[in-house]
């Protein structure tokens, strides 16, 4: 199999707050992929001592571990596993009740001999593709759903919609959001490759326009990782001043894509 990483920070001189890995067991018989996108916090604080940056590392390597070793766990009960064990790691020092304590969006997929599972958690995304060249994009658009007048402030957003019924819901300290992902199974004879990005990469398509989800499939497959985050830098910078792309409250964002060829 071909498997390729690439993870960019928005500014060199700060954490990048995303994470990804690939987890292949020593047996050989499948895989992981993991990518989560760390939600960083204004100014006004998390009440917790420790950075987005190391919430993301914590929650990703309890992930690779938990969704490598126990195969037979489901990837929501792995996921509500991770959180609980990332939780309980600063719930003595930290106030995991605050609604800004660290938290990330998730992508996940394993795939066994037989299946391919995957799980989405706010607004990472997984890209399918089948061996007919078809590919499906594993969305949860509750985000993108809400009128934006609700995403007017930070505050707004913690009051009204963030981890809440109606609103979007992110991995923080609360296990019991594992059960709200996107999820589903899919036989491993319909899947030839698959790709799973942070919405720093996904802003190819989703903010710029770059072409649609096959599209940028296809660019990663033939050009690289590497290349795709590549050309979103190009495409900010040279939007720095003109913001024409309406829906970027920042000019660079920390960017994350891993394609893995099964």
């Amino acid at each position: 199999m071909r498997t390729e990483l690439v993870s960019e920070p928005a500014d060199p001189a700060r954490p990048n707050e995303d994470f990804a890995s690939v987890g292949l067991p020593a047996c050989g018989q499948g895989g992981s992929l993991v990518v989560l996108d760390g939600v960083t916090p204004p100014r006004s604080g998390t009440g917790c001592l420790h950075s987005v940056h190391w919430y993301t590392a914590r929650l990703g390597g309890a992930l690779t571990e938990l969704t490598v070793s126990l195969s037979d766990v489901p990837l929501p009960d792995a996921l509500a596993r991770a959180i609980a064990r990332t939780a309980e790691s600063h719930a003595e020092t930290c106030d995991l009740s605050h609604p800004r304590t660290p938290q990330a969006t998730v992508a996940l997929a394993r795939w066994s001999p037989a299946t391919v599972e995957y799980l989405v958690l706010a607004d990472s995304a997984l890209l399918v593709e089948s061996p007919d060249g078809t590919v499906t994009p594993y969305l949860d658009d509750r985000l993108a759903r809400l009128p934006r007048a609700s995403l007017a402030t930070d505050a707004l957003v913690d009051a009204t919609v963030r981890n809440k019924e109606g609103g979007f819901f992110t991995a923080a300290a609360d296990p019991s959001v594992a059960a709200r992902a996107v999820t589903g199974v899919l036989p491993r004879s319909e899947v030839r490759a698959l790709a799973a990005l942070t919405d720093g990469a996904t802003r190819w398509t989703e903010k710029f326009r770059e072409g649609d989800w096959t599209d940028l499939f296809t660019f990663v497959r033939k050009k690289g990782a590497q290349a795709l985050i590549d050309r979103v830098r190009t495409l900010e910078a040279a939007d720095r001043e003109e913001r024409t792309y309406l829906g970027r409250s920042k000019t660079h964002d920390d960017a994350t894509a891993v394609y893995a060829e099964l």
